[in-house]
């Protein structure tokens, strides 16, 4: 067709001018429109998903397990062997019934009593025991030298999860404390057989969250929004976690791990999206024009901030473990909940609360009190301050009716001019002396992070449990007793294809016992088929110890080949502590690849966001000093043990998935407040051109916010330090100084002095690069106007 017969407009048809042109509203003023707008269906979806996966989860149940096989690793073939030919012996699972009797254990009142509970353990489908009284028992040496203290080693079979096997410990333990003979003591050891204790201490975080959003928006309903939107995240993603348990590995903390990262960062999300609505209403826009202004600015940038820690989080599948997988999947489903309902579920409960967002009565403040308390109070093991916080919140709500005071509505705090407020001050401060500021907080920074260059990857043993708890006595037992090396003694297994081959083993096992640091090696065992021997080697050293690890790796490389020389049987070195050592060797060695692949993703991101090379690479950097002063502080506590008491737990190797997830996840949480303060001096920045004033106008205009998001992110993840499990604590206190260093060092010295140091310089991108680089918007529109028209009822 020629372009002479296109049809156009006429040049005097009135409709050609009468309107002017209306931009598009983007996907996300869609949203938060229709969430605003239909709230009442938006709230029933996610409760009836709440309750749907709730339900699911009563019906189906959960199944964790916390396996460290390593691909093609020789524990990984060694653990073939011994399934095939010894049965449970090679499960990742075990545990033992360690007891001590002042008269002797082969005392017949403490035999028999003994002997009663082995029995019935051994009756249990998924356990097989191994008495000290057995043939094999006293083959294995499970008896002291002294005849004080004896043990049992429990295997699993493969199919046994970890809350079957804390059950079997509970079990184990009514049988024990039902048994009355005197000068007897029994403690059960294994890790998977202590008790699950649900945790508490999110109600801690939650308790100090209420009063830090009190004290930043000053309304108690502006707070309880957040709060709302983060438990509804973290109920569903706790709940989806625990589903999907039953079909991929999830080790058992997972849970524990996805409730306090997804209470931190569902807080912090929704806190930034209710600040920018309520400047909004404070700047003259109607509720749903506020609503859709907010999701469409503060909505956008907390997506990507979420997508970025899903992405970096869900990176870890590259390492090709099932158990870092799992891992993976918990936090990262978390997160990806908590962040969609902060775009959906947020902009459905502002629409309730309409303009009581902006009104605190003191029945409000005074009830928000009683509930922190009384969180609190349970939070720490005080159930009697969490019901007399109950009693004073219901006790004010009633007197409320008759007490006309409680009803009555505080006066709202004035708002400050920018250049009038102690942020702003406190960045012409850092701007006048930038380089004092910037070198010492860098110098400061580096010291915290020494430890690091000390970073001993592996998995803590059971010396660092607390001293009260038995499966910690039932460890101090066998090393008493046995050594520490009877706490993890090491499993040699080979496959025998001829009779002649027994010699050589023989030979090996006379080759272990004169090697240096192991205190016996007893084989070979064979298995009933004779198609397979086993060695147990017991170390002078704990599970834990770097020795033992040299060990490992002497026998593989130096001990193991030269015993063997001239023959052709293969004596594999395996056991849960060969295993955990592949294991962390594995990790180590693609750690680089992975935090390599983060940071190239966070400097590609923040280039396309501020369309600037220098402030993505200084962003990179800033990160890099903020997480490497958190690893320093974890290993200095948990490693080096400096001050380790005062977190209930033992120090040793810090377990190498923690490097991976604290990277992931600390990443991604700053990526949130860089483009929240950056996005904010830009745009101060393209308004007046002026390179100082744009810093500290920014700086002044997210202070308060970002303060309370990084306080709620520290008291939440540093909560979780009360928690019974090591690894727990250890995620606890190094997000926690992660945040907390990136948003006080950081945010409020380093990032003024470096931009005042640098000045226009800032925004210098190159034009070709300018040209092929995509522009990622994280901040949305300009005018509210652009994106609110909807012919969409109030409510529906």
């Amino acid at each position: 067709m020629s372009s002479s017969t296109i049809d156009r407009p006429r040049s005097d048809d009135p409709s050609n001018h009468s309107l002017p042109s209306v931009p598009t509203p983007s996907f996300w003023a869609r949203l938060g429109g229709r969430a605003f707008d239909h709230r009442r269906r938006v709230l029933m979806a996610w409760i009836v998903v709440l309750v749907a996966v709730f339900g699911s989860v009563g019906a189906i149940g959960a199944s964790t397990e916390s396996s460290f096989d390593t691909p093609d690793s020789e524990s990984a073939r060694g653990f073939e062997i011994l399934q095939e030919n010894f049965g449970s012996a090679g499960s990742f699972i075990s545990g033992s019934i360690v007891f001590e009797a002042t008269a002797g254990v082969d005392d017949p009142a403490v035999e028999a009593a003994m002997t009663s509970i082995f029995d019935t353990v051994d009756g249990y489908d998924e356990v097989a025991v191994t008495s000290p009284y057995s043939p094999l028992g006293l083959q294995q040496g499970l008896v002291s030298p002294d005849g004080r203290i004896a043990y049992a080693t429990l295997s699993f079979t493969d199919d046994t999860d970890e809350l079957r096997a804390s059950e079997i410990g509970g079990q184990i333990d009514e049988l024990a404390e039902a048994t009355d003979v005197n000068g007897l003591t029994i403690e059960i050891g294994g890790a998977a057989l202590g008790e699950f204790e649900p945790p508490e201490s999110e109600l801690i975080g939650v308790a100090f969250a209420i009063v830090i959003l009190i004290l930043a928006f000053g309304s108690v309903l502006a707070m309880g929004l957040p709060i709302g939107v983060a438990l509804f995240g973290v109920g569903i993603g706790v709940g989806t976690i625990t589903l999907l348990t039953n079909v991929m590995t999830i080790p058992d903390f997972a849970t524990t791990l996805g409730a306090m990262i997804g209470l931190g960062v569902g807080i912090d999300y929704a806190l930034f999206i209710v600040t920018r609505y309520r400047e909004g209403t404070r700047a003259g826009l109607d509720k749903r024009t506020a609503v859709v202004t907010a999701i469409d600015t503060a909505g956008r940038a907390v997506v990507f901030a979420g997508a970025t820690v899903v992405i970096s989080l869900l990176g870890m599948f590259v390492m090709g473990l099932s158990f870092i997988n799992g891992l993976a999947t918990g936090a990262a489903v978390t997160v990806a909940i908590t962040m969609v309902a902060s775009v959906t579920l947020l902009p459905a409960l502002i629409g309730f609360a309409g303009d009581r967002v902006e009104t605190t009565r003191w029945r409000g403040l005074i009830m928000a009190g009683a509930a922190s308390v009384g969180l609190l109070g349970v939070g720490l093991g005080f159930p009697a301050v969490g019901l007399l916080g109950l009693v004073v919140l219901v006790g004010t709500l009633v007197a409320s009716l008759f007490v006309p005071k409680l009803r009555e509505a505080l006066k709202s705090r004035p708002e400050k001019d920018l250049r009038d407020t102690w942020s702003y001050r406190w960045s012409r401060f850092v701007q006048r002396r930038p380089w004092p500021m910037a070198i010492g907080v860098t110098v400061f920074l580096l010291v915290v992070s020494l430890p690091v260059l000390g970073l001993r990857l592996g998995f803590g043993d059971e010396s660092t449990f607390a001293e009260g708890t038995t499966t910690r006595q039932a460890y101090d037992l066998l090393a008493e007793g046995f050594g520490p090396g009877s706490n993890g003694p090491l499993l040699l297994t080979a496959t025998i294809d001829d009779p002649s081959q027994i010699a050589d083993v023989q030979n090996v096992v006379a080759e272990l016992n004169d090697t240096p640091g192991i205190a016996q090696a007893l084989g070979p065992i064979p298995s009933e088929s004779q198609e397979a021997v086993l060695i147990r080697v017991v170390p002078d050293t704990g599970p834990q110890e770097a020795a033992t690890s040299d060990l490992v790796n002497t026998l593989r490389d130096e001990v193991i080949p030269v015993a063997t020389a001239g023959s052709d049987v293969e004596v594999l070195v395996t056991g849960s502590v060969a295993s955990s050592i592949d294991f962390s060797s594995y990790l180590s060695k693609r750690l680089p690849v992975f935090f390599l692949a983060v940071l190239s993703l966070s400097f590609l991101l923040l280039m396309m966001v501020f369309r600037s090379v220098l402030v993505p690479l200084k962003a990179v950097l800033m990160n890099l000093l903020s997480i490497g002063g958190a690893y320093g502080l974890v290993v200095a506590v948990f490693q080096w043990g400096w001050g380790v008491e005062l977190f209930g737990t033992g120090s040793g190797p810090i377990e190498p998935f923690l490097p991976m997830m604290l990277f992931a996840i600390v990443f991604g949480l700053s990526m949130d407040y860089e483009v929240f303060l950056l996005s904010r001096v830009k745009e101060e920045y393209d308004k007046t051109g002026d390179a100082a004033n744009s810093v500290a106008d920014g700086l002044a205009a997210t202070a308060r916010v970002i303060t309370a998001a990084a306080a709620i992110m520290v008291v939440v993840f540093g909560s979780f330090v009360l928690e019974d499990a090591r690894v727990i604590k250890m995620f606890g206190l190094g997000l926690a100084s992660a945040v907390f260093l990136d948003a006080t060092l950081v945010r409020m010295l380093l990032v003024p002095a470096t931009m005042e140091l640098l000045g226009e310089k800032n925004w210098w991108l190159p034009k070709w690069l300018d040209r092929i680089l995509p522009t990622l918007n994280v901040e949305g529109g300009d005018a509210p106007s652009t994106v609110v028209a909807s012919d969409q009822p109030a409510a529906s």
